[in-house]
Order: structure tokens, then C-alpha cells, then sequence
């Protein structure tokens, strides 16, 4: 594999089989992709990286694009290259070498149609320092696309938290269950922003297969809704923390917020 800007590539998936871990757990949830959640979970414990599995990686329409945009910004060929994966869903150097314009033009084509009169204010997020890492996407588009608008302050607060890619360090295996301790997200009425450290469950397995191989004790870990997808070095769980910062207050700086239009 190659070295990407700011850092390389890590662990032992390639690329599609990792963006197939960080897939996996929303569209078992039946929140987006294809409907293929029992492939993605075999091919993933297997290591089995195929043209099918390729396929389905574009089936993804809320990340592929996003993919494509960060590959070409960065003239890869492939948009499940190992390091734009990894820029997507941790955060590397590849994102900043995606310009505001860039970006701006493919949120244009994607979400203004759909935002309607939303549109001034998502776009305000990219001179604010937006890039294309899944953390935007939850903090920045997410809550203008209309999909967390019914229910109290605490549900939506609750899928923002779950849908952002988190980091956590693991306290303890239970069986098929990690006992991790991790920073949820935290309104405080006008800013987004982490609160103090708590632990949660997530899972390693079910019915004998994981996203992330073997999680010990004091491990340090992504998650995405409930499970670990994988465990993550010092590299990127610096990336990880960075990146999802730097999101998060670009969210809360723009005119309108886009998390207040779910949380106020």
C-alpha cells in the first residue's frame, strides 16, 4: 500500500473491505445503502474483497460521492484506494487537497434540489473550513436534508451521536460485547460539542462475525452506532479526534447551525 499525505495507510483491510466495516453497521439498520447487510458482515469477518463487494460500495449514496470527490481531488484512480477510505471515514491529509470549490460544486449537484430553501445555509459550511470527512456530512448535511426533524431534542441528539464515526477506548470484553469509554456528543442549547467521558456497549460479533478482529483490554477503537469497527493506532485516533473537532466547529460557527435546525 501507499503512504498517503499526513499520514499512511493502517490494519489489515484493504480498502473496500474497510469501507464495507464502517458501512455495515447504518445499513443493517436499514438507514442507507443496499440491502445487503448479511453479505457486507460475512465479506468483512472473511476478508473476502471482491467485484461484488465493489459493487455494493457504490450502492452507497450518501458516502460514494463523497469517495469519488476525494480520489479525484487527489488523482487516485480508485475510489476505495486504501487512503481515501481512510480519509472519509478517520481523516487524512487527502481531505485538504479538496478544494472549497470543489466541494461546493459537488454539494451543489447533490443536496441543493433537495434542501430546497436550506441550501444558503449548508453551503455557508465550506468557506468555513468544511471537508468531505463523514463528520461534515453528520454535522453539516445531515440535519438539513429533513430526516431528524420529528421526536424530542434527545433522539436526534441520539442519532447525531451514533451516526458520527467516534472514537472510544475498550474497558472491557464481555463475550460478543466491548465495554468501551467514549465522549457522546452534548448540546448545551446553542453549540454542539463533546461531553464528558461515559462507557457504552458495542458490538464485536454477532453470531461469530466482527468488523474488527480481536479487541483486547485498553485498546483503542472507532465506532459506528453499535459497534467497534475497528481498532485505530496513534495516527489515527489523532486523525479521528482532529478531524471530527475541526467539524464541529465549523458546524457551530456558520450563521445557521446546522445541528440547531434538529436541536434548538
Amino acid at each position: 500500500m501507499g503512504t498517503a499525505p499526513g499520514g499512511g495507510t493502517r490494519g489489515m483491510l484493504g480498502g473496500a473491505l474497510r469501507f464495507a466495516a464502517y458501512a455495515y453497521p447504518p445499513n443493517a439498520l436499514g438507514y442507507c445503502g443496499p440491502d445487503a447487510a448479511q453479505q457486507l458482515l460475512e465479506q468483512v469477518a472473511a476478508g473476502v474483497d471482491d467485484p461484488d463487494l465493489r459493487r455494493l460500495a457504490k450502492g452507497f449514496e450518501g458516502a460514494w460521492p463523497y469517495l469519488e470527490l476525494i480520489a479525484a481531488a487527489n488523482r487516485i484512480g480508485d475510489p476505495l484506494d486504501p487512503r481515501v477510505v481512510e480519509a472519509y471515514w478517520v481523516g487524512n491529509g487527502l481531505l485538504d487537497r479538496v478544494t472549497p470549490r470543489l466541494l461546493g460544486d459537488s454539494l451543489e449537484t447533490r443536496f441543493r434540489d433537495r434542501v430546497g430553501r436550506s441550501w444558503p445555509r449548508l453551503v455557508d459550511a465550506v468557506p468555513a473550513g468544511a471537508v468531505p470527512h463523514h463528520s461534515f456530512h453528520v454535522f453539516g448535511v445531515y440535519p438539513w436534508l429533513g430526516l431528524l426533524r420529528e421526536g424530542r431534542v434527545e433522539e436526534p441528539l441520539h442519532v447525531l451521536d451514533r451516526c458520527r464515526v467516534r472514537w472510544g477506548q475498550v474497558v472491557e470484553v464481555r463475550g460478543a460485547e466491548a465495554v468501551v469509554r467514549s465522549r457522546p456528543l452534548r448540546w448545551d442549547g446553542r453549540r454542539l460539542g463533546l461531553g464528558d467521558a461515559r462507557e457504552e456497549r458495542a458490538l464485536l460479533r454477532l453470531d461469530g462475525r466482527g468488523l474488527a478482529g480481536g479487541v483486547q483490554a485498553g485498546d483503542w477503537c472507532s465506532l459506528h452506532w453499535d459497534w467497534v469497527c475497528e481498532r485505530l493506532d496513534r495516527r489515527g485516533l489523532a486523525a479521528l479526534r482532529r478531524y471530527t473537532l475541526r467539524q464541529l466547529t465549523v458546524a457551530n460557527s456558520t450563521p445557521f447551525p446546522a445541528p440547531a435546525a434538529v436541536l434548538a
